[in-house]
């Protein structure tokens, strides 16, 4: 696979990346900006949220990962070039990048679930993601941003996305309750989401920093059941208290991944059978879920302002990826 961060533009023009060569490291490298093909557009990024997956990617690596690479899959930018073959977009408009490109031909796309595709090429694993100055991005992966949004505002939608998958594979309802585990970014977007959709939620976060964030409840208390339980964070325990505290019909909801040495669990499935709860994975999202988010922040019916903790210079990522490990930021935003 060509790298798009070796490709030469024809002025010379540089720019400066993060790049990840080998796992446990990164460097911040200059090199020239690429240039958009067919189908594709240059764009100027104005901003980058920070995730625990950077995190992950960067310390440990990713099923997906090809290096050299650089990370960055929560991204809003502006139109600077367009290649051929791109109707609809034009130099200036500012356009949120999903992540993901999928064949759009085999069952998984054509069911709306593109997150599933086995031909899925992601921006910040497969190909240059937004931890840079510039990134070439598939015009099938631009969504344009509302006016009435913010960048700092719009690149939400990327977490936010993963959530409503989430949520929609959940059936959640009106006035259902919805139990989260974990009171980080995710867990207080699928709280919001939620919320936007009618039902009681419930945020479960030990972490003090969190709480002030979430104004969650350290423990479940022993005698609540919930319709729905997300595990948003990798915690073992997490997932066994969650489904004890299922309803009859209740849905847990598999959100977060837990650590490959240990993520093996188990499950009385008499009980999964005599109260006909339902285990449910979800991973990513689709361009759909893009749209959704974007329209929903529009709305204003999911806030997202006053979950940005810190902002800071891309060139600062080490001291940004110690306040994420660390559990002691709520959403990072990265400026190159």
């Amino acid at each position: 696979m060509e790298d798009q961060h070796i490709t030469q533009p024809e002025d010379g023009t540089m720019m400066k990346a993060i790049v990840v060569k080998e796992l446990g490291s990164f460097e911040i490298c200059t090199f020239p900006i690429p240039q958009p093909g067919p189908g594709e557009v240059l764009l100027k990024v104005e901003v980058t949220g920070l995730c625990r997956t950077d995190l992950k990617i960067i310390e440990v690596g990713h099923r997906d990962l090809v290096m050299p690479r650089v990370p960055g899959e929560e991204v809003v930018g502006e139109i600077c070039a367009i290649g051929a073959d791109v109707p609809g977009f034009a130099d200036g408009q500012r356009v949120y990048v999903y992540p993901g490109t999928s064949c759009e031909k085999c069952p998984p796309c054509l069911a709306g679930a593109g997150n599933l595709c086995k031909s899925m090429q992601i921006m910040g694993f497969h190909r240059d993601g937004g931890f840079a100055e510039y990134v070439v991005a598939p015009a099938q992966s631009l969504i344009h941003v509302p006016e009435n949004l913010t960048p700092d505002q719009a690149v939400f939608a990327e977490p936010l996305s993963c959530c409503l998958n989430a949520i929609e594979l959940s059936r959640l309802q009106a006035d259902e309750t919805i139990c989260i585990w974990g009171g980080g970014p995710a867990g207080l977007l699928l709280s919001r989401a939620a919320l936007a959709k009618g039902a009681v939620p419930t945020i479960i976060e030990p972490n003090s920093k969190r709480r002030e964030f979430s104004n969650s409840l350290p423990a479940v208390p022993a005698n609540e059941m919930y319709d729905v339980c997300i595990i948003a964070v990798g915690d073992m325990a997490a997932y066994q208290e969650a489904i004890d505290h299922l309803k009859p019909r209740g849905r847990l909801i598999v959100f977060s991944g837990l650590p490959k040495d240990d993520y093996e669990l188990a499950c009385d499935f008499n009980k999964l059978h005599y109260l006909e709860q339902t285990i449910v994975g979800a991973y990513g999202c689709s361009y759909r879920h893009g749209e959704e988010a974007l329209a929903l922040l529009a709305a204003g019916k999911v806030k997202v302002d006053d979950m940005v903790s810190h902002r800071m210079e891309l060139w600062d990522l080490k001291e940004a990826l110690r306040l994420v490990s660390e559990k002691i930021s709520i959403k990072v935003l990265l400026y190159p």
